[in-house]
């Protein structure tokens, strides 16, 4: 019992005449439920960290020497500062590299959504054509009811009103200076007025842009002056 008491670190508190520890065996029990408490003590309170070892440089007689001392300490701190710098520049690199990528990332999903705005406006530019072919047959288009003709051109304003929301306007109209980044040529118009020369004569399927880019050059007739004619 004293052996369990010295392997515990200090006294048990128990009375070692008491009827309990009588028995070896009573003894033996108790020693490793007090031992197994001190376990779990110990796992609960571990030790205090031991105290920072300095190293020192010492001589051939055993003495320390303050100059190879005081070299080792700036050889550890070049090192040490050499580490705070690539850290530092790790980290740095890093951030840097997550900031472009969001940027990238933000970029893509606008180009992305821009396209699919695009896309989808597109498809309707055929409806507005059936519109218009609708509307430039005068003779035809009179004969139709007027009530029918009022609500189909309501129909017609409210898409026109959604694309001007989304940003989509029509181009090429008759007397404008031909422009290759907004109209298509498909036949050329002899004029001897030279005034009107490259000046659009007819527009054959009205074009669209949409902001500043065109997703559908207006199809167009143009003057081409000729001397003489």
């Amino acid at each position: 019992m004293r052996a369990c008491e010295q392997e515990i670190g200090g006294d048990t508190g128990i009375d070692h005449d008491s009827k309990f520890l009588k028995s070896p065996f009573s003894k033996g029990l108790f020693c490793v439920k007090m031992l197994t408490m001190k376990d779990e003590e110990e796992k609960k309170n571990p030790d205090e960290p031991e105290d920072e070892i300095v190293e020192f440089e010492f001589n051939d007689d055993g003495e320390e020497d303050l100059k190879k001392t005081l070299k080792k300490l700036r050889a550890d701190l070049k090192v040490a500062k050499a580490e705070k710098a690539e850290y530092l520049n790790g980290w740095q690199k890093e951030r840097a590299d997550f900031a472009n990528y969001r940027k990238q990332e933000d970029e893509r999903k606008a180009n992305y959504s821009e396209s699919l705005r695009e896309h989808i406006l597109t498809r309707f530019l055929s409806v507005i054509d059936s519109f218009n072919m609708a509307f430039s047959n005068k003779e035809l288009w009179e004969k139709v009811d007027l009530n029918w003709r009022i609500g189909i051109q309501h129909i017609y304003s409210q898409l026109i009103n959604i694309f001007e929301e989304y940003g989509v306007k029509e181009i090429g109209s008759v007397g404008e200076s031909f422009d290759p980044n907004m109209h298509e040529s498909i036949e050329t118009v002899p004029t001897d007025d030279k005034e009107a020369n490259h000046k659009i004569a007819k527009v054959t399927q009205k074009g669209y842009k949409l902001g500043d880019r065109v997703i559908r050059p207006a199809r167009v007739n143009v003057y081409e002056y000729k001397a003489g004619n």
